[in-house]
Parts: C-alpha cells; sequence; structure tokens
C-alpha cells in the first residue's frame, strides 16, 4: 500500500513513520509532479491552515486533491487537515471546523477517550485544536468526543481528527485508516 503525504508543513513526518511502522510505503507531496505518483491513500497533517491551503492554491495541487477525494480516494485529514477537508476549505466532508477552539500553543493538552469503531481509550494530543462545530449530513458519521466537543469523524473514503495520532504510540487510528483503505480496494 502507498500513501501520499502532503508535505507542506505540519507534522508529516511523524505520519511517516507511523505508517513505516505499519508497513505501508509513503511518499511526500511538495509539488504537483509529486502528487502524479500512484497511491492508495492520502493524509492531510496538522499544521497551520491557512498557509496549507495558500500553498495548495500557488504549487496548483488544490483543485487535483480535491477531485481525487471527490473521486474516491481515501484521506485521513488530522488537526489542519480536518479544516482543510471542510466546508471552509477543500468542502469534501459535510462538516464545519471551528478552528483554534482550544486556544493558543499553551492551549494544548493530552486526553483520551474511545473512538466509535477503533477503540477505548485512545490517546489523544490535541495542539490548538480544531473541533468539529456543526455535522451537516447524515453521511458523516461522529466518532469521538471530548468535553461534548466532536473530535473525530469520518464520511465515506474521509476520515478526520482534531488530535494528533501521529504523535503517539498508539497506532490504532492509522490502522483503522489503513484497513478502509484495505476494505475498499477489495471490493
Amino acid at each position: 500500500m502507498r500513501i501520499a503525504i502532503l508535505a507542506l508543513q505540519g507534522a508529516f513526518a511523524e505520519h511517516e513513520q507511523m505508517l513505516h511502522r505499519l508497513g505501508a510505503e509513503t511518499f511526500e507531496v511538495r509539488q504537483l509532479r509529486d502528487w502524479q505518483q500512484p497511491k492508495d491513500g492520502l493524509i492531510i497533517p496538522g499544521g497551520e491552515s491557512t498557509t496549507q491551503s495558500k500553498l495548495l492554491h500557488d504549487l496548483g495541487l488544490f483543485e487535483p486533491i480535491r477531485q481525487a477525494i471527490v473521486n474516491g480516494l481515501p484521506v485521513f485529514g488530522t488537526c489542519a487537515g480536518l479544516i482543510l477537508l471542510s466546508s471552509m476549505h477543500l468542502g469534501t466532508m459535510d462538516i464545519v471546523a471551528e478552528r483554534n477552539a482550544y486556544g493558543r500553543q499553551l492551549g494544548s493538552f493530552h486526553a483520551k477517550a474511545p473512538v466509535e469503531g477503533i477503540g477505548e481509550d485512545i490517546p489523544m494530543t490535541f495542539i490548538r485544536a480544531p473541533y468539529i462545530k456543526e455535522v451537516l449530513s447524515e453521511r458523516c458519521k461522529v466518532l469521538a468526543r471530548v468535553d461534548g466537543r466532536i473530535v473525530a469523524a469520518r464520511q465515506d473514503n474521509q476520515l478526520v481528527t482534531a488530535f494528533h495520532p501521529e504523535l503517539d504510540d498508539d497506532t490504532r487510528i492509522h490502522e483503522f485508516f489503513l484497513n478502509r483503505i484495505k476494505a475498499t480496494t477489495s471490493i
């Protein structure tokens, strides 16, 4: 399995390390020619969503990535990746994100909570994290909440978390993403 990782900024290297631990091959996407390689899925990491969106437009990546997701490419967005998939940017997921919902860097925290379909006590590292303020359709399924706020969801081929699972040792969320890719490609 070969996973593209958007590498414009953010914790892309940590996603690569996690996926390599799970036996997946990865490559970084920094420009359009990188994107044109064969891939089974995409990870959009955390970082600064406005900057990432601007770079996606400037580099000619915005529309090709959006179209690939609309056409069924599995995608996993963490933190800023959640925001980019929301109605604010790429608009491929039926969610409204609240940016920097937990405040500045000092508002960062760690929690454990169940994630539907994945397991109990999933470690969650939040860094200036967003949350999902509103789910706009029944196609989007809430997977986890922390303090009453939606912090994980999935819709069709898309998975989002407001937290950074790549910063913890627990591999279950990345395994879930890879297993969903395997399930869709074996049909």
